[in-house]
């Protein structure tokens, strides 16, 4: 891998969850979820990303859409289960996302909105095309997700230095 060649995170988030009599952390995937949740996955293969690490919430519903999209996956990444995605706020995404060790160059956050939303929205200083619009417009449904390049350490991530390169979101 070139020194040139920037950092790419996918911000991903959970499939449709179902509304069960539990709390809302340990809400499992609905059926459409789980369909969702593979397609995803194969579409996170299409981008021909070897992700280095996934840093996944420790909701019901974000692992196993993980699960779910991870088995689609040439190769699978180490993945640690991060409690703080939970409910967190863009800002409280980037204060993880910049702990990451600058080994790993390839990332996919798997989380909830309307953070992740949020996220891509605030890094975002550029994006390609139509991609923002397009992303806008959906409103990032469940399953949705948005690839992100940046060049530097993790630590220098913050609002307005990526470059949003693609979108995707599952059909209605």
């Amino acid at each position: 891998m070139s020194v040139a060649e920037p950092r790419r995170i996918v911000l991903f988030r959970h499939a449709k969850a179902d509304w069960p009599q539990v709390p809302d952390h340990e809400r499992p995937l609905a059926e459409r979820g789980r369909t969702d949740a593979a397609v995803a996955g194969r579409k996170l293969a299409d981008t021909g990303i070897a992700f280095d690490l996934a840093l996944c919430s420790t909701a019901t519903r974000t692992r196993e859409t993980w699960k779910l999209a991870v088995h689609e996956l040439a190769h699978r990444p180490k993945t640690v289960y991060e409690e703080r995605i939970y409910e967190a706020s863009p800002g409280e995404l980037i204060a993880v996302l910049n702990e990451l060790p600058d080994e790993a160059r390839h990332v996919i956050l798997i989380g909830h909105n309307p953070g992740v939303h949020g996220l891509a929205d605030i890094l975002a200083a550029s994006a390609e095309d139509d991609v923002r619009e397009r992303m806008n417009r959906r409103g990032f449904p469940a399953a949705a997700f948005a690839l992100l390049t940046f060049d530097g350490p993790w630590k220098s991530l913050e609002p307005a230095t990526a470059r949003l390169t693609d979108y995707w979101a599952p059909a209605d």
